[in-house]
């Protein structure tokens, strides 16, 4: 669950997008998203689409709600969104002088939560973009783990067509991509295809839009039949070595390797290997 307060019920959501068959659904209060769990894997879905799944103030809070990982079986997040539009970014209604300043910086700071939040997660952050994302859109995609796209996808930061140039969602963008990918995007708004960010590293793969749900199942169960521990840890250190120098984060990453190698799951995989059989897990962090 993901509070003790929430209550599972069974039902059948017909979601071409994810060809769900029976499963729990997390019944709590949203209104933007659709929020389910199975198996340790849970689903967020951005339903908003009459504002383009803009990330508004409460779709913004909302996501904050649906990826805290208070569930012990959490394994895996998928991230999707219904409609041809993944998200246009920011609601641009809620950033007018009649919000108020004060109201602005609540939605940025909520966004900047999110998207570290996203990052210090112990678990992985699947994207599945089949879309437009744009601006904040974009963010939150350069945000999470390991990203899937159609061919149908395309990835902008278009914000200063609008007045508004795209600095926050430059953040994680200028950290997964080349400075001349990210500064053409940033500077002249103009989109990317899916192929474009395929290479400039914005997206880990893209597959056709009837392939999408295959490659999705074949990248959460690879996910999942790994020690929970041992992602966890290796997640962690992934991006903390991130903003090191060379010398430091081989310093730190072999105290790191000591510590994952000396934990139940690590001695638990090196046992299997010798032993040829499959593993069997405790996700223990001892």
């Amino acid at each position: 669950m993901l509070a003790a307060s929430l209550r599972l019920s069974t039902s059948l959501i017909g979601s071409p997008k994810w060809g769900f068959k029976w499963f729990s659904q997390v019944s709590a209060p949203y209104s933007l998203l659709q929020v389910s769990q199975e198996n340790g894997v849970r689903r967020i879905t951005l339903a908003d689409a009459k504002t383009r799944n803009s990330l508004s103030l409460q779709m913004l809070k909302e996501l904050q709600t649906a990826i805290t990982p208070k569930d012990p079986s959490l394994r895996c997040i998928v991230l999707g969104a219904q409609g041809k539009v993944f998200s246009a970014g920011h609601n641009l209604k809620e950033l007018t002088l009649k919000e108020g300043r004060n109201y602005h910086q609540k939605v940025f700071d909520a966004c900047s939560e999110l998207m570290l939040a996203l990052r210090d997660l112990p678990v992985p952050v699947v994207a599945t973009v089949n879309g437009v994302a744009a601006a904040a859109g974009c963010q939150l995609v350069a945000s999470c783990d390991v990203v899937l796209a159609t061919q149908n996808s395309s990835f902008s930061t278009p914000g200063g067509s609008v007045g508004i140039f795209c600095s926050t969602p430059g953040i994680p963008l200028v950290r997964c991509v080349p400075w001349k990918v990210s500064a053409h995007m940033l500077l002249t708004g103009l989109p990317i295809t899916a192929e474009e960010a395929l290479h400039a590293g914005l997206v880990s793969k893209v597959v056709l839009e009837n392939e999408l749900e295959q490659e999705t199942q074949r990248i959460v169960d690879a996910i999942t039949r790994k020690s929970k521990a041992v992602i966890s840890l290796g997640k962690k250190f992934m991006y903390k070595q991130m903003e090191m120098g060379i010398e430091e984060a081989y310093r730190e990453g072999s105290c790191v390797m000591v510590d994952n190698i000396n934990l139940k799951d690590g001695q638990e995989g090196i046992s299997s290997f010798i032993e040829k059989r499959k593993p069997r897990w405790s996700h223990s962090d001892e």
